[in-house]
């Protein structure tokens, strides 16, 4: 394996990878410099924790010729706040010998501030679409002497439909450019984007989506409810002070805020959350905190966690299974890195088996199966949205076409068309409550009478 030095890097940046201790290129980072630097269009499909912002950045920055000016010369997209902190804070480090300038800009805060900042000069600007835009349009950043773009996490990007703000920008960058594209899965709609804005790129694929980890050691549980898992989650924190640094993952953020709220009560002190109702300083400070080990577990939905790059993960917790295996193999990528070993663990109730079924099917493997331990509470209260998906005839009616009923009330419909004013209605306007109808029902009966 070779090492930075035989990638033909100048000293600033050799000087900073030593600095951070860096000396051998990741698979990803080996196989992208010599493409990026040959100037052609590149797709490189790997997980998080591949060293992708380092595989792109390194290679365009040696090739960044020295200037005075700065105006954006570098443009690299992203889809979340959190991703923007993350790579702007990777550039920094790769950049302390030099004089480039780097800023990132994103929406929830104030723009008159970013627009500040980006009239004062920035040679590589990472930014989530919305917010470029929104700059461009106020005037503070012209991006007509960008040379490079990256579409970081480009799959990510389509999933939380920035698909729009993403071809919008493409009219302000200019058309002759190199253009890198990263991924972690290669779908239709990624394919699209590449096939429109891409010039004949070359693709690379390392630890195709799907295959995990050899250093992950997954498990599973099957778990009833909510409540349950709750009980679960909390045995094992109790028995295992291995699990020191401790990712939990959930469907979304009422099931991420009720959970925080259980174990606020259960185990004080050792928790935080993070979801998109929670402002950005909170997110960050949670994160920061969950980094430095001053909180044990931070819990956090697929949306937010984006973005989280935190080292020594020691257990991924899947509270729910995502619908998508792609999502699975991306949350327990969190542990096992770095050569350290890392458990995923796996909360399934009877809905979330196919989800099961899929992750096994893309990974090409069983994950193990374990009992729920003894002096788990198994609980029967569950949740008013665990109800619905019982599909018991206790919670949820099914549907059934009462052809007889459904011809009785058209005919009632007719009846009030025929004893109505006189005025056309407007198309397709109904009585919106019973008491209207019965007020109808009243007039035609007074009508009857005259």
């Amino acid at each position: 394996m070779s090492s930075f030095k035989d990638l033909n890097i100048t000293n600033p940046y050799l000087n900073a990878l030593e600095d951070l201790g860096y000396e051998t290129p990741t698979p990803i980072q080996e196989e992208s410099f010599p493409i990026i630097m040959s100037g052609k269009d590149l797709i490189g499909i790997a997980q998080t924790g591949t060293g992708k912002t380092i595989a792109y950045m390194l290679p365009l920055l040696r090739m960044l010729p020295f200037s005075e000016n700065h105006q954006p010369k570098i443009l690299v997209l992203v889809p979340t706040r959190e991703l923007v902190i993350q790579v702007v804070d990777h550039i920094e480090k790769l950049i302390p010998y030099t004089n480039l300038i780097v800023d990132g800009f994103y929406g929830g805060t104030n723009i008159k501030t970013q627009s500040i900042r980006a009239l004062s000069g920035v040679d590589v600007v990472v930014s989530t679409p919305g917010r470029l835009f929104d700059l461009i349009m106020a005037g503070a950043l012209n991006l007509k002497s960008v040379k490079k773009l990256v579409i970081d996490e480009a799959d990510e990007m389509l999933n939380l439909g920035l698909r729009h703000q993403l071809i919008k920008l493409f009219d302000h960058i200019p058309k002759k450019r190199q253009s890198l594209l990263f991924s972690a899965t290669f779908s239709i709609d990624v394919e699209e984007i590449i096939e429109e804005h891409f010039n004949r790129p070359e693709k690379i694929e390392i630890a195709r989506s799907g295959i995990p980890l050899d250093t992950i050691k997954q498990e599973l549980y099957h778990v009833p409810n909510f409540y349950t898992k709750v009980n679960l989650l909390e045995h094992l924190l109790n028995i295992d002070d291995s699990m020191s640094k401790v990712m939990v993952f959930t469907k979304n953020k009422n099931i991420a805020e009720l959970l925080f709220r259980q174990f606020d009560k259960r185990l004080p002190g050792m928790f935080r959350v993070i979801h998109t109702s929670k402002s950005q300083n909170f997110r960050i400070r949670s994160v920061k905190m969950f980094a430095e080990g001053d909180v044990r577990v931070l819990i956090a939905t697929d949306l937010i966690s984006r973005g989280v790059d935190v080292p020594n993960v020691t257990h991924v917790i899947n509270f729910n299974l995502p619908q998508t295996p792609e999502t699975y193999i991306h949350r327990i990528g969190r542990t096992g890195r770095a050569e350290k070993d890392g458990i995923a663990i796996s909360f399934v109730n009877e809905k979330e088996e196919p989800y099961k079924k899929a992750c096994e099917e893309l990974m090409e493997m069983e994950i193990e199966e374990f009992p729920i331990p003894t002096g788990v509470e198994i609980s029967d209260q569950i949740l008013e949205e665990e109800k619905l998906n019982l599909g018991s005839v206790n919670y949820r009616k099914p549907f059934k076409e009462d052809k007889e009923k459904g011809a009785a009330f058209h005919e009632k419909k007719d009846k009030n068309v025929k004893f109505s004013s006189g005025k056309k209605s407007q198309k397709g306007a109904k009585p919106k409550s019973k008491r209207n109808r019965n007020q109808l029902k009243q007039k035609a009966q007074k009508r009857r009478k005259k």
